[in-house]
């Protein structure tokens, strides 16, 4: 009955009072979540991480609004804002801290708006724990747009909401990632 709805729909009915729903979304999203999490903070934080990840959309289930974006955008926004949460108490640099915005604004200008293939260089990489480990040596802000767009299959527009950046500043993230990625691929 519920993997043919929608989210959103899924969210009307746990408001009117079918408790198994947000269960339902739960068990749909906590791989997602995990892995990302997992990625951001390490694997030996994303439990507790996951954990307060679903408390905190639970509490804030009634401030959803799917006029403004879908459940999975806001869900990965929370997922996001807890991880980095998290690495700041930690004392490590994350997407927001490790970017200079002028420099940032000066360098979108410079990228023509064209379709990035990140594929062919995805694609040289075909065992994960290859990739995992290459991963692990990028900075947190690149990580976060690899994961969010290739993991968690959010577009460049969806990952722009959940880290509130632009467009063309996501592509450019984007871009610097996927060469960051190449020139560690270069080492190995």
């Amino acid at each position: 009955m519920l993997p043919d709805k929608s989210d959103e729909e899924i969210i009307a009915l746990y408001k009117s009072g079918e408790r198994d729903a947000f269960r339902y979304l739960i068990e749909k999203y906590t791989a997602s979540i995990y892995n990302f999490t997992a990625r951001l903070a390490g694997r030996e934080n994303a439990p507790d991480l996951v954990q307060e990840i679903f408390i905190k959309v639970w509490r804030k289930i009634d401030r959803f609004d799917a006029e403004k974006a879908g459940f999975k955008t806001w869900l990965f926004t929370i997922a996001r804002n807890t991880a980095f949460d998290f690495l700041r108490r930690k004392k490590i640099p994350t997407f927001t801290e490790t970017f200079d915005e002028q420099e940032e604004e000066s360098f979108v200008e410079t990228i023509p708006d064209e379709n990035l293939l990140p594929d062919e260089a995805l694609q040289k990489l075909q065992e994960a724990e290859a990739l995992n480990k290459l991963l692990e040596k990028l900075p947190v802000n690149y990580k976060t747009i690899l994961v969010l767009h290739y993991q968690a299959d959010l577009t460049f527009e969806e990952i722009g909401k959940i880290l509130n950046k632009p467009l063309n500043t996501v592509k450019s993230y984007h871009h610097r990632a996927i060469t960051e990625l190449k020139k560690k691929m270069r080492i190995i």
